[in-house]
């Protein structure tokens, strides 16, 4: 009776039942007992999980249901929400891989039986494995811990973790107390297990298939693809890297956990302890049961505002690892005035990225090292300057890393490693190691060449802790004198301090451009289509439209959706415009992607282009994004190439064009094309096929032209090359 509470939506029961969308459409039609809606909405509907399998299974549509799919849908459609059912599963594989005979006597018997026996089973894992973590003041409170059950007076929400209510507003004072710090685990109370026991059950039987802690990961890993807009992910590459510069710790702090990504890369030792702490519980919750089913290690994972409220004001870590959250106002710059673990300056309120750096050196045992994620802003503000220049005299700040554009979000901008040490005495001449791997970048969504990065990176960080120096590589990486950065600016971007690349490598790589331009514009001017004869009458042909080429079934017409596989590569309206290959993601979602065929023609709607593209084989099989219309031609009556030709008609494009007041939209099934026999059509076909290499050609030979004025300009700028 429990399982009808989780509903799946069409989608969900076209991947069960291993068919499209339109399948289920049909079903829903033609067959008057298939299950009613019950939620969602009157276009996207969602059903009872357990009413849908019982009707397929009726049908024989359900031999073969894949475990995973199963697991996955009691998960998203569960009534308490996805990250409840992904905890409570949690508790339960942790259970599974500590102790798997608790397991099997707990879930013997009906499921108000095993929501009865859990949460005492629950205990017999949790607390060993995380303890009772209470207490926590904001600078120089300690840590306490309590047996299970005695606490003050406070609410346990559906995750088991504990609710505290927001920071609490308190006058200045040497130490600032704050609201207590919260575990981030509490097993769960039987009537909250309840809704969850189908999905208990089916996550017990994928362990026994993948084992507990793949499972665990499947199931996060599919949420996080779900929900992309919700969390803020250190990417897998750069939590390695960031590890691999802390070197091997047995106690090792991240006190922004979020999914818990950069103590996962940590390498597992022998009596580790791993401390975690967010300001969301959810993530706290997630992040404490990845890790204990990772590693096994000792977690100590608390919930509550890390600067206002630590739950490891005692700590002193080896290693701190942090991907803060950036340009944050609302950190504690009231509440924390007089805040002890501000020895290198209180931070401006704008500055909050540099109390989470001082935050960091706080924790961290007398030479201890900290690796933090910084924005590049930080290292240039004016109104950071002073606390800069405090980490250099002191010799706290020992590397800035200039990371790729794409490294991790925001995408956008090259994002700086700042590597930190706990000072235990002031070096007599300190340097910096100010490091720059911009030039591993790649185009396209797919990130920088991560292996080119981490050879670059700890190559360098590796030669100058162990000298305290290190010798110029050239657009790469250099160490400077503290006193060199300490100006007015106190400025260590890298970027403005390292040397220029060697001239010859800009010298030979520039040669290299030009005479692929060359080739370039050679091909382009054997590719120069032959004008028009002088005097020729226009042809006229009967015409019919996209429309009712469509309704005609001469071919099939989609449109691009908002969700699908976050993993296929999508083909956006912006890579149709400029020639590129797929750039684009999609968050997955219940919409099924359209994915497309070599022969597909693919048109923009927006922005009043008239512009086509026809899917080659490099193209097929990736998916259709937003703002684009798909047309499947019928090849024994419609060639590609032809219909791809005459919709990108001037004039066919402006009859078939509506205009709002910001935008021109394309109304694709208003398009013409003649009615013309396939022999007829393939002698156009021919000569729009040969347009686009030349159209091709062209746009590779704008972009090697700029390549080489760009190179041009830098070489007569840094003195690589000569005006004559």
């Amino acid at each position: 009776m429990q399982d009808n509470a989780t509903e799946v939506t069409a989608a969900g029961i076209a991947r069960l039942a291993g068919v499209g969308r339109a399948a289920v459409s049909n079903w829903r039609r033609r067959h008057a007992d298939f299950p009613k809606p019950v939620g969602g909405t009157e276009t996207s509907p969602s059903f009872a999980l357990a009413e849908v399998e019982a009707w397929l299974r009726h049908q024989g549509k359900l031999a073969e249901v894949p475990l995973r799919e199963r697991v996955w849908q009691q998960l998203a459609g569960h009534p308490e929400g996805p990250v409840t059912a992904l905890t409570h599963a949690g508790c339960v594989l942790l259970l599974i891989h500590d102790r798997p005979t608790v397991w099997l006597e707990v879930s013997a018997g009906s499921d108000e039986r095993l929501a009865a026996m859990l949460p005492g089973a629950l205990e017999q894992v949790l607390v060993p494995r995380f303890g009772a973590l209470r207490g926590g003041r904001g600078g120089g409170g300690r840590e306490v811990r309590t047996p299970q059950g005695v606490n003050s007076p406070r609410s346990v929400n559906s995750l088991g973790a504990v609710n505290t209510g927001g920071p609490a507003n308190t006058t200045s004072t040497s130490t600032t107390s704050t609201t207590p710090a919260t575990p981030a685990i509490h097993a769960p109370s039987g009537p909250a297990l309840l809704p969850s026991a189908p999905l208990l059950r089916g996550a017990a039987e994928l362990a026994a298939e993948l084992g507990a802690r793949q499972t665990f990961e499947f199931l996060l890993g599919r949420h996080l693809n779900a929900n992309p807009r919700q969390y803020t992910l250190t990417p897998a590459e750069l939590a390695g890297l960031m590890a691999d510069l802390a070197g091997p710790a047995r106690t090792v702090l991240d006190p922004a956990c979020g999914t818990g990504a950069l103590l996962r890369a940590v390498t597992p030792r022998p009596g580790q302890e791993l401390y975690a702490q967010d300001s969301a519980p959810d993530l706290a919750a997630l992040t404490a049961l990845r890790l204990a089913l990772h590693a096994g290690v000792t977690v100590r994972a608390a919930a509550a505002d890390t600067l206002r409220a630590d739950a490891h004001a005692g700590l002193q870590a080896d290693v701190v690892l942090c991907h803060p959250p950036f340009n944050e106002r609302n950190w504690g710059h009231d509440e924390l005035a007089y805040d002890p673990r501000w020895e290198y300056g209180f931070p401006a309120r704008n500055e909050s990225e540099l109390a989470w750096v001082q935050h960091a050196l706080a924790r961290l045992k007398d030479g201890g090292t900290a690796v933090v994620l910084m924005p590049p802003a930080a290292a240039s503000r004016r109104s950071g300057r002073r606390i800069r220049a405090d980490l250099l005299r002191r010799g706290a700040l020992r590397a800035v890393l200039a990371l790729p554009v794409g490294a991790a979000p925001p995408y956008n901008i090259p994002l700086h490693l700042w590597v930190l040490r706990r000072p235990e005495r002031a070096p007599a001449q300190p340097e910096v190691l100010l490091a720059d791997a911009g030039q591993f970048a790649t185009e396209g969504r797919g990130g920088p060449d991560w292996r080119a990065v981490r050879e670059a990176v700890l190559d360098a960080w590796s030669a100058f802790d162990k000298a305290g120096r290190l010798d110029e590589r050239p657009g790469l990486a250099c160490s400077l004198p503290v006193i060199a950065l300490l100006d007015d600016d106190v400025d260590f971007a890298p970027a403005r301090h390292l040397p220029p690349a060697p001239a010859a490598d800009g010298a030979e790589a520039l040669t290299a451009v030009r005479e692929r331009l060359g080739e370039t514009l050679r091909l382009t001017a054997d590719l120069t289509p032959p004008p028009p004869a002088a005097g020729a009458q226009p042809t006229r042909w009967p015409l019919t439209t996209v429309g009712e080429l469509a309704r005609g079934g001469a071919l099939v017409m989609r449109t691009g959706g908002n969700g699908g596989h976050a993993r296929v590569p999508v083909l956006t309206d912006h890579d149709v415009l400029a020639g590129n290959a797929p750039s684009g993601t999609l968050p997955e979602s219940d919409e099924e992607a359209v994915l497309m065929e070599a022969g597909d023609v693919v048109v923009p709607v927006l922005g009043g282009g008239s512009v086509t593209r026809v899917i080659d084989d490099a193209t097929a099989g990736a998916a259709l994004g937003r703002n684009l219309v798909l047309l499947r031609p019928d090849p024994t009556v419609l060639d590609p190439w032809f219909l791809a030709g005459f919709l990108r008609g001037t004039a066919n494009n402006r009859q078939a064009s509506s205009y709002a007041s910001t935008a021109t939209r394309l109304d694709v099934r208003r398009l013409q094309l003649p009615r013309l026999p396939l022999d007829e059509q393939l002698r156009y076909s021919a000569r729009f096929h040969a347009l686009d290499d030349f159209e091709r050609a062209l746009r590779s030979a704008g972009r090697l032209g700029e390549q080489l004025v760009r190179g041009m300009y830098d070489g007569l700028t840094d003195g690589t090359a000569a005006p004559g």
